[in-house]
């Protein structure tokens, strides 16, 4: 697989997540952040995105080795997703709904604003995890969806 098919299926899969991402928070009827659809609806559209591109890039998947191929494609998309995370982390209209959503969760009376950045930033590191391990999956699993037609091979 060549680098520029790594970076049209990174670009392809990030892309689709974050399209696919507020429709699906509609869907399920509910746009608060610190609501269980929300966090269903990425997870979803983290998997249907994976699975979009492992699908439609089978073929140069299965040129090389698929995990391999699979692991590329994912850590390049996660490196990705942490940075629109910390772009998302700097913007100065997310930190007071980060602030106030923390109080509403937690007693933060003796917290400092290193406390803050440290939540901000484990909280960031899960959401980078969890979209590793479900885009792995998912991409693996769409690349063997499709098998090599008989031209191809």
């Amino acid at each position: 697989m060549k680098f520029s098919d790594v970076i049209i299926a990174t670009a392809s899969l990030v892309l689709v997540g974050l399209i696919l991402d507020p429709f699906l928070m509609v869907a399920f009827g509910s746009l608060n952040p610190n609501s269980t659809s929300d966090t269903l609806a990425s997870i979803i559209s983290f998997l249907v995105a994976s699975l979009v591109v492992g699908y439609v890039f089978a073929l140069k998947i299965q040129e090389e080795s698929r995990i391999r191929a699979t692991g590329v494609i994912v850590v390049l998309s996660a490196f990705a997703l942490l940075i629109f995370m910390a772009i998302w982390m700097a913007n100065g209209f997310a930190y007071p709904w980060v602030r106030d959503s923390l109080n509403s969760m937690f007693n933060r009376t003796t917290w400092t604003d290193y406390d803050l950045n440290a939540y901000a930033a484990l909280a960031e590191s899960v959401w980078v995890i969890t979209g590793l391990v479900i885009s792995f999956i998912g991409v693996y699993i769409g690349s063997m969806l499709r098998k090599p037609s008989a031209k191809t091979k």
